[in-house]
């Protein structure tokens, strides 16, 4: 018998399936053709942010705080105008890593992640 574990089943972001994917090429997805850049993307539970980490490196976030543990935040994390690669919740005072999701304070969680799978050329699929 083999048992296991969703290591995301205590998380406090909930859970939305999806599966699509982005063209780069977009001009709303224009920052991604660059490292370090980041976009906007509707999806998951308060939106996705996406983030180029390398040339061939994307991770996605969904925007929903983890901090925000009964979901009555209104508001989706958004960059720092200082620093774009910290997250910040203005509900909670939570700050998170764009990087790599990892919450830097106010928070026991990191975020809750999405997997991509980028084709090379212009296509980015982003799915849980």
């Amino acid at each position: 018998m083999l048992i296991g574990c969703d290591k995301n089943s205590t998380h406090p972001v909930p859970s939305i399936p999806f599966d699509f994917s982005i063209n780069l090429t977009l001009p709303s997805y224009s920052d991604l053709n660059g490292v370090s850049g980041w976009a906007y993307v509707n999806g998951g539970s308060r939106g996705i942010i996406v983030y180029r980490r390398g040339i061939d490196d994307f991770v996605a976030f969904d925007r929903h705080s983890p901090a925000d543990l009964i979901g009555d935040c209104p508001g989706a994390l958004f960059p720092d105008s200082d620093n774009y690669l910290q997250l910040n919740d203005t509900c909670y005072s939570a700050t998170f890593s764009l990087y790599d999701g990892s919450p830097i304070s106010g928070s026991e969680y990191g975020l809750r992640a999405y997997q991509t799978a980028w084709n090379g050329n212009q296509s980015l699929r982003i799915y849980n």
